[in-house]
Protein backbone atom coordinates (compact mmCIF):
# COMPACT_ATOMS: atom_id res chain seq x y z
CA UNK A 1 0.00 0.00 0.00
CA UNK A 2 1.33 3.52 -0.99
CA UNK A 3 1.93 5.57 2.10
CA UNK A 4 0.69 9.20 1.85
CA UNK A 5 0.08 11.58 4.89
CA UNK A 6 -3.45 12.31 3.78
CA UNK A 7 -4.41 8.87 4.39
CA UNK A 8 -2.42 8.74 7.97
CA UNK A 9 -0.34 5.88 6.74
CA UNK A 10 3.15 7.19 7.08
CA UNK A 11 6.05 5.80 9.43
CA UNK A 12 7.78 8.47 11.06
CA UNK A 13 11.86 7.77 11.13
CA UNK A 14 11.26 10.00 14.44
CA UNK A 15 9.35 7.43 15.71
CA UNK A 16 11.39 4.34 14.47
CA UNK A 17 14.53 6.12 15.61
CA UNK A 18 12.45 6.27 19.36
CA UNK A 19 11.85 2.46 19.25
CA UNK A 20 14.48 1.25 17.64
CA UNK A 21 17.44 3.09 17.11
CA UNK A 22 18.51 5.28 14.39
CA UNK A 23 21.35 2.22 12.86
CA UNK A 24 17.76 0.69 12.46
CA UNK A 25 16.63 3.29 10.21
CA UNK A 26 19.88 3.78 8.55
CA UNK A 27 20.32 0.32 8.09
CA UNK A 28 17.12 0.36 6.10
CA UNK A 29 17.90 2.72 3.81
CA UNK A 30 21.29 1.21 3.11
CA UNK A 31 19.24 -1.94 2.34
CA UNK A 32 16.96 -1.00 0.36
CA UNK A 33 17.95 -0.39 -3.40
CA UNK A 34 17.14 3.70 -4.16
CA UNK A 35 16.96 2.60 -8.03
CA UNK A 36 13.74 1.30 -7.64
CA UNK A 37 10.42 2.00 -5.49
CA UNK A 38 11.76 2.01 -1.34
CA UNK A 39 9.11 -0.17 0.69
CA UNK A 40 8.82 0.64 4.46
CA UNK A 41 6.73 -0.98 6.94
CA UNK A 42 6.31 -2.65 10.44
CA UNK A 43 7.19 -6.25 9.47
CA UNK A 44 10.28 -4.78 6.98
CA UNK A 45 11.23 -2.89 9.67
CA UNK A 46 11.48 -5.84 12.20
CA UNK A 47 13.25 -8.20 9.75
CA UNK A 48 15.87 -6.13 9.65
CA UNK A 49 16.32 -5.11 13.21
CA UNK A 50 17.06 -8.92 13.48
CA UNK A 51 19.49 -8.14 10.38
CA UNK A 52 21.36 -5.28 12.07
CA UNK A 53 21.47 -7.88 15.55
CA UNK A 54 23.56 -10.94 13.44
CA UNK A 55 26.01 -7.84 12.65
CA UNK A 56 25.62 -6.78 15.87
CA UNK A 57 26.35 -9.66 18.04
CA UNK A 58 28.31 -11.09 15.60
CA UNK A 59 30.96 -8.01 16.71
CA UNK A 60 30.18 -8.86 20.21
CA UNK A 61 31.04 -12.13 19.90
CA UNK A 62 34.13 -10.98 18.49
CA UNK A 63 34.87 -8.80 21.47
CA UNK A 64 34.56 -10.94 24.25
CA UNK A 65 36.74 -13.61 23.09
CA UNK A 66 39.66 -10.59 22.80
CA UNK A 67 39.07 -10.32 26.18
CA UNK A 68 42.88 -10.10 27.74
CA UNK A 69 44.37 -9.98 23.80
CA UNK A 70 47.17 -7.49 23.85
CA UNK A 71 48.38 -7.05 19.82
CA UNK A 72 51.00 -5.63 20.50
CA UNK A 73 52.31 -8.74 22.47
CA UNK A 74 49.78 -11.66 21.20
CA UNK A 75 49.50 -11.14 17.45
CA UNK A 76 50.49 -13.81 15.62
CA UNK A 77 51.86 -13.55 12.12
CA UNK A 78 50.32 -15.32 9.31
CA UNK A 79 53.14 -18.15 8.80
CA UNK A 80 52.37 -19.15 12.56
CA UNK A 81 47.97 -19.21 12.45
CA UNK A 82 46.58 -22.37 11.82
CA UNK A 83 44.95 -22.89 8.10
CA UNK A 84 41.45 -22.27 9.16
CA UNK A 85 42.25 -18.64 10.73
CA UNK A 86 44.35 -17.52 7.49
CA UNK A 87 41.07 -19.12 5.79
CA UNK A 88 38.79 -16.90 7.72
CA UNK A 89 40.83 -14.17 7.15
CA UNK A 90 40.99 -14.61 3.35
CA UNK A 91 37.10 -14.81 3.31
CA UNK A 92 37.36 -11.38 4.42
CA UNK A 93 39.83 -10.35 2.29
CA UNK A 94 37.90 -11.50 -0.86
CA UNK A 95 34.47 -9.62 0.98
CA UNK A 96 36.87 -6.22 1.42
CA UNK A 97 36.86 -5.97 -2.03
CA UNK A 98 33.56 -6.46 -3.03
CA UNK A 99 32.50 -3.75 -0.36
CA UNK A 100 35.04 -1.24 -1.27
CA UNK A 101 33.66 -1.54 -4.95
CA UNK A 102 30.35 -1.39 -3.36
CA UNK A 103 31.18 1.85 -1.56
CA UNK A 104 32.64 3.55 -4.83
CA UNK A 105 29.56 2.77 -6.69
CA UNK A 106 27.39 3.64 -4.27
CA UNK A 107 25.57 0.36 -4.18
CA UNK A 108 24.32 0.28 -0.64
CA UNK A 109 22.40 -2.61 -0.66
CA UNK A 110 25.42 -4.85 -1.72
CA UNK A 111 27.14 -3.79 0.59
CA UNK A 112 23.96 -4.98 3.40
CA UNK A 113 23.43 -8.45 1.27
CA UNK A 114 27.60 -9.43 1.71
CA UNK A 115 27.72 -8.69 5.22
CA UNK A 116 25.16 -10.19 6.36
CA UNK A 117 25.65 -13.27 4.70
CA UNK A 118 29.35 -13.22 5.76
CA UNK A 119 28.38 -12.71 9.27
CA UNK A 120 25.63 -15.04 8.76
CA UNK A 121 27.02 -17.65 6.79
CA UNK A 122 30.94 -17.55 7.17
CA UNK A 123 31.18 -16.75 10.68
CA UNK A 124 28.27 -17.85 12.26
CA UNK A 125 27.53 -20.95 10.10
CA UNK A 126 30.57 -22.23 10.04
CA UNK A 127 34.21 -20.59 11.12
CA UNK A 128 32.79 -19.31 14.56
CA UNK A 129 30.98 -22.53 15.42
CA UNK A 130 34.07 -24.67 14.38
CA UNK A 131 36.46 -22.10 16.35
CA UNK A 132 34.23 -21.96 20.05
CA UNK A 133 35.83 -25.97 21.78
CA UNK A 134 39.12 -24.26 20.71
CA UNK A 135 39.05 -21.16 21.75
CA UNK A 136 37.00 -22.22 24.94
CA UNK A 137 39.36 -25.12 25.86
CA UNK A 138 43.40 -24.22 24.69
CA UNK A 139 45.55 -22.95 26.95
CA UNK A 140 44.90 -18.99 26.93
CA UNK A 141 48.98 -18.83 25.67
CA UNK A 142 48.97 -21.53 23.15
CA UNK A 143 49.60 -21.07 19.53
CA UNK A 144 45.98 -22.33 18.81
CA UNK A 145 44.23 -19.49 20.77
CA UNK A 146 46.23 -17.03 19.89
CA UNK A 147 46.22 -18.04 16.35
CA UNK A 148 41.94 -17.52 16.57
CA UNK A 149 42.29 -14.52 18.71
CA UNK A 150 44.81 -13.01 15.89
CA UNK A 151 42.36 -13.81 13.11
CA UNK A 152 38.92 -12.61 15.62
CA UNK A 153 41.12 -9.48 16.03
CA UNK A 154 42.17 -8.32 12.40
CA UNK A 155 37.91 -9.74 11.59
CA UNK A 156 36.88 -7.03 14.05
CA UNK A 157 39.30 -3.98 12.46
CA UNK A 158 37.72 -4.74 9.31
CA UNK A 159 34.05 -5.20 10.35
CA UNK A 160 34.33 -2.01 12.22
CA UNK A 161 35.51 0.29 9.18
CA UNK A 162 33.07 -2.17 6.67
CA UNK A 163 30.04 -0.87 9.00
CA UNK A 164 31.45 2.63 10.08
CA UNK A 165 29.27 4.44 6.64
CA UNK A 166 26.35 3.11 7.41
CA UNK A 167 25.84 1.99 11.14
CA UNK A 168 28.19 4.47 12.58
CA UNK A 169 26.99 4.28 16.18
CA UNK A 170 27.25 0.92 16.06
CA UNK A 171 30.80 0.68 14.59
CA UNK A 172 32.16 3.36 17.32
CA UNK A 173 30.98 1.59 20.23
CA UNK A 174 33.26 -1.83 19.02
CA UNK A 175 35.93 0.73 17.98
CA UNK A 176 35.62 1.89 21.86
CA UNK A 177 35.79 -1.60 22.96
CA UNK A 178 38.34 -2.66 20.75
CA UNK A 179 41.76 -4.35 22.00
CA UNK A 180 45.16 -2.11 21.37
CA UNK A 181 45.72 1.65 20.44
CA UNK A 182 43.51 3.57 18.40
CA UNK A 183 42.37 6.60 17.38
CA UNK A 184 39.24 8.90 18.71
CA UNK A 185 37.34 7.27 16.34
CA UNK A 186 36.73 4.72 13.67
CA UNK A 187 35.20 7.40 11.45
CA UNK A 188 38.40 8.98 11.30
CA UNK A 189 40.04 5.98 9.69
CA UNK A 190 40.62 4.34 6.46
CA UNK A 191 40.47 0.51 5.33
CA UNK A 192 42.17 -1.57 7.00
CA UNK A 193 44.85 -3.70 5.23
CA UNK A 194 43.73 -7.71 6.24
CA UNK A 195 47.15 -9.95 6.21
CA UNK A 196 48.35 -12.63 4.49
CA UNK A 197 48.77 -13.55 0.71
CA UNK A 198 46.29 -16.11 -0.68
CA UNK A 199 48.20 -16.83 -3.84
CA UNK A 200 50.94 -18.42 -1.83
CA UNK A 201 48.59 -20.11 0.70
CA UNK A 202 46.70 -23.75 -0.40
CA UNK A 203 45.19 -23.97 2.60
CA UNK A 204 43.52 -20.77 2.34
CA UNK A 205 41.98 -21.46 -1.05
CA UNK A 206 38.29 -21.46 -2.36
CA UNK A 207 38.79 -24.90 -4.07
CA UNK A 208 40.59 -26.74 -0.89
CA UNK A 209 38.03 -25.39 1.63
CA UNK A 210 34.63 -25.91 -0.56
CA UNK A 211 36.29 -29.95 -0.61
CA UNK A 212 36.79 -29.80 3.03
CA UNK A 213 33.15 -28.46 3.57
CA UNK A 214 31.84 -31.13 1.30
CA UNK A 215 33.04 -33.62 3.86
CA UNK A 216 31.92 -31.84 6.76
CA UNK A 217 28.15 -32.05 5.33
CA UNK A 218 28.89 -35.48 4.95
CA UNK A 219 30.60 -36.31 8.17
CA UNK A 220 28.06 -34.48 10.23
CA UNK A 221 25.03 -36.02 8.34
CA UNK A 222 26.17 -39.69 9.73
CA UNK A 223 26.52 -37.79 13.29
CA UNK A 224 23.21 -36.78 13.14
CA UNK A 225 22.38 -40.31 11.86
CA UNK A 226 24.17 -41.40 14.97
CA UNK A 227 22.50 -38.93 17.60
CA UNK A 228 18.94 -39.89 16.48
CA UNK A 229 19.51 -43.81 17.38
CA UNK A 230 20.65 -42.85 20.36
CA UNK A 231 24.68 -43.38 20.32
CA UNK A 232 25.45 -40.52 20.94
CA UNK A 233 24.58 -37.28 22.20
CA UNK A 234 26.75 -34.10 20.68
CA UNK A 235 28.95 -34.16 18.31
CA UNK A 236 31.48 -34.10 20.49
CA UNK A 237 31.13 -37.50 22.41
CA UNK A 238 32.03 -38.83 19.01
CA UNK A 239 35.17 -40.42 17.17
CA UNK A 240 34.95 -40.22 13.74
CA UNK A 241 36.87 -42.62 11.52
CA UNK A 242 36.81 -41.22 7.76
CA UNK A 243 37.69 -43.79 4.80
CA UNK A 244 39.22 -41.69 2.14
CA UNK A 245 40.60 -42.32 -1.62
CA UNK A 246 43.93 -40.70 -1.71
CA UNK A 247 42.67 -37.39 -3.29
CA UNK A 248 41.09 -36.62 -0.11
CA UNK A 249 43.60 -38.29 1.87
CA UNK A 250 45.99 -35.86 0.66
CA UNK A 251 43.51 -33.16 1.32
CA UNK A 252 42.28 -34.08 4.56
CA UNK A 253 45.98 -34.64 6.17
CA UNK A 254 46.95 -31.19 5.05
CA UNK A 255 44.86 -30.32 8.37
CA UNK A 256 46.45 -32.00 11.02
CA UNK A 257 44.60 -32.31 14.08
CA UNK A 258 42.68 -28.79 13.09
CA UNK A 259 40.62 -31.87 11.37
CA UNK A 260 38.67 -32.49 14.41
CA UNK A 261 37.84 -28.95 15.15
CA UNK A 262 36.27 -28.28 11.60
CA UNK A 263 34.50 -31.25 11.91
CA UNK A 264 33.49 -30.85 15.63
CA UNK A 265 34.52 -34.39 16.77
CA UNK A 266 36.36 -35.57 20.07
CA UNK A 267 38.88 -37.52 17.61
CA UNK A 268 39.15 -37.38 14.00
CA UNK A 269 41.40 -40.20 12.00
CA UNK A 270 42.30 -40.44 8.58
CA UNK A 271 42.59 -44.02 7.05
CA UNK A 272 43.41 -45.78 3.00
CA UNK A 273 40.31 -46.59 1.95
CA UNK A 274 42.00 -48.97 -0.31
CA UNK A 275 43.29 -51.45 2.60
CA UNK A 276 39.89 -51.35 3.74
CA UNK A 277 37.64 -50.93 1.42
CA UNK A 278 34.41 -51.98 3.34
CA UNK A 279 34.79 -50.12 6.38
CA UNK A 280 32.30 -47.65 7.45
CA UNK A 281 29.10 -46.32 5.91
CA UNK A 282 28.98 -45.11 2.44
CA UNK A 283 28.53 -41.41 1.83
CA UNK A 284 26.90 -39.67 -0.62
CA UNK A 285 30.88 -38.17 -1.21
CA UNK A 286 32.19 -40.61 -4.44
CA UNK A 287 35.46 -41.82 -1.88
CA UNK A 288 34.57 -41.18 1.71
CA UNK A 289 32.96 -43.96 4.15
CA UNK A 290 32.91 -43.07 7.18
CA UNK A 291 32.82 -44.49 11.03
CA UNK A 292 31.14 -43.33 13.81
CA UNK A 293 31.93 -44.31 17.40
CA UNK A 294 30.94 -42.70 20.66
CA UNK A 295 34.36 -41.31 22.61
CA UNK A 296 36.06 -44.61 24.22
CA UNK A 297 37.65 -42.96 27.14
CA UNK A 298 37.33 -39.58 28.68
CA UNK A 299 40.81 -37.68 29.03
CA UNK A 300 41.94 -36.46 32.39
CA UNK A 301 43.34 -33.17 30.05
CA UNK A 302 42.20 -31.26 27.72
CA UNK A 303 43.51 -32.49 24.99
CA UNK A 304 46.65 -30.49 23.35
CA UNK A 305 46.15 -27.60 26.73
CA UNK A 306 47.35 -29.10 29.31
CA UNK A 307 44.39 -28.15 31.48
CA UNK A 308 42.50 -30.69 34.08
CA UNK A 309 39.36 -31.64 32.85
CA UNK A 310 37.67 -29.34 35.66
CA UNK A 311 39.87 -26.30 34.73
CA UNK A 312 38.43 -26.32 31.69
CA UNK A 313 35.02 -26.72 32.64
CA UNK A 314 35.34 -23.66 34.14
CA UNK A 315 37.22 -21.79 31.52
CA UNK A 316 33.98 -22.61 29.14
CA UNK A 317 31.52 -22.07 31.70
CA UNK A 318 33.45 -18.27 32.38
CA UNK A 319 33.51 -17.94 28.84
CA UNK A 320 30.12 -18.51 27.89
CA UNK A 321 28.65 -16.48 30.23
CA UNK A 322 30.46 -13.69 29.17
CA UNK A 323 29.54 -15.01 25.66
CA UNK A 324 25.82 -14.46 26.56
CA UNK A 325 26.27 -11.13 28.48
CA UNK A 326 27.77 -9.42 25.47
CA UNK A 327 25.76 -11.26 22.52
CA UNK A 328 22.47 -10.25 24.61
CA UNK A 329 20.36 -8.16 22.13
CA UNK A 330 19.15 -4.69 23.81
Amino acid sequence: MKMSKSKGNTIAPQQVIKTQGADILRLWVAATDYRTEMNISDEILTRIADSYRRLRNTARYLLSNLAGFDPARDLLKPAEMLALDRWALNRARSLHQDIVAAYDSYSFHVIYQRLHQFCSVDLGGFYLDVLKDRVYTARADSRARRSAQTAMYHLLEALARWMAPILSFTAEEIWRNMPGKRSESVLLETWYTLPGDPEQDELTSEAYWDKVLTVRVEVARELEKARVAGVLGASLEAEVDLYVDSELRTLLTKLGDELRFVLITSEARVHDLTVNPSAGVETGLRGLRVQVNPRRTRSVRAAGTGAPTSARMRTCATVRALRHKCCRPR
